[in-house]
């Protein structure tokens, strides 16, 4: 009985697939239907599956139009607020350029406000440069999981997309085995709806990925690339004060001239 089985699912299995590689050419050559416009014929016509797919292309764009808002050089690293910190820390006016950092938004104002604190006068060869770094770390870690919360939820959308597309491919199937079933013959033109169906979702659902993927890579690169410069203006900034600081050693190891 099992073996019976077996072969009448292997059997119909072949039918349907022959029967879907003999209408492909003329499903696919014909023009759409006259009387469907072309969001029934690409859209409306992958039944309710597309619903989902198209909820995920919405937020797709949403989360896209959040994180170029968000993810941009004023939001992180504002040339203005760079300009007069450095004047501060060039100057050792440390607590002037804590203060200066706290009352400004952007990424490395709070995160200077974070760590500029740490400066150690005790230690005027490098003000505890491993304390700041600490600091500067620790703010990044926890600040760059709120960003990249958005920023994985692009990646959700890429990997459920695909998903959503197989889930209709196979309600798709089931109802080309169904109609088959019930009809007792290979009828082209009734496996059409049905083929249709398992084929448009399957579209859609790459064609939704395949964007969320780049994106996902795009916005996670540029806020790693948008931290680097915070973190590499901190250092900047350090440095300008541990100068300003031994100013009087760094010169003391410059020759005033060179004999002949």
């Amino acid at each position: 009985m099992i073996e019976k089985l077996s072969f009448r699912s292997t059997r119909l299995t072949a039918v349907v697939a022959t029967s879907f590689l003999a209408s492909a050419p003329m499903l696919f050559a014909q023009d759409a239907p006259k009387d469907k416009n072309a969001l029934e014929t690409y859209v409306l016509a992958g039944g309710p599956t597309m619903i989902f797919i198209g909820l995920a292309v919405v937020a797709l764009i949403a989360l896209c139009v959040f994180n170029f808002i968000n993810l941009t050089k004023p939001k992180f690293c504002p040339d203005d607020l760079k300009a007069a910190l450095m004047d501060h820390m060039a100057n050792c006016r440390v607590r002037s350029a804590i203060e200066l950092a706290a009352s400004h938004p952007s990424y490395l104002g709070r995160m200077l406000a974070y760590s500029l604190p740490n400066i150690d006068a005790t230690r005027p060869e490098d003000l505890g440069r491993d304390h700041i770094e600490d600091a500067i770390a620790d703010f990044s870690i926890n600040e760059n999981r709120r960003s990249m919360t958005w920023i994985n939820y692009i990646s959700l959308v890429a990997q459920a997309a695909p998903m959503l597309g197989l889930l209709g491919t196979v309600i798709g199937m089931v109802g080309a085995f169904g109609t088959l079933s019930d009809s007792g013959q290979a009828d082209p033109s009734m496996l059409a709806g049905d083929i249709s169906v398992a084929l448009l979702t399957t579209m859609w659902g790459l064609i939704t990925a395949i964007p969320a993927l780049l994106a996902y890579f795009f916005f996670k690169n540029k806020l790693n690339n948008l931290v680097a410069d915070c973190q590499h203006v901190a250092e900047e900034l350090l440095n300008a004060s541990i100068q300003t600081v031994n100013q009087d050693a760094y010169l003391a190891k410059i020759p005033e001239g060179i004999a002949v």
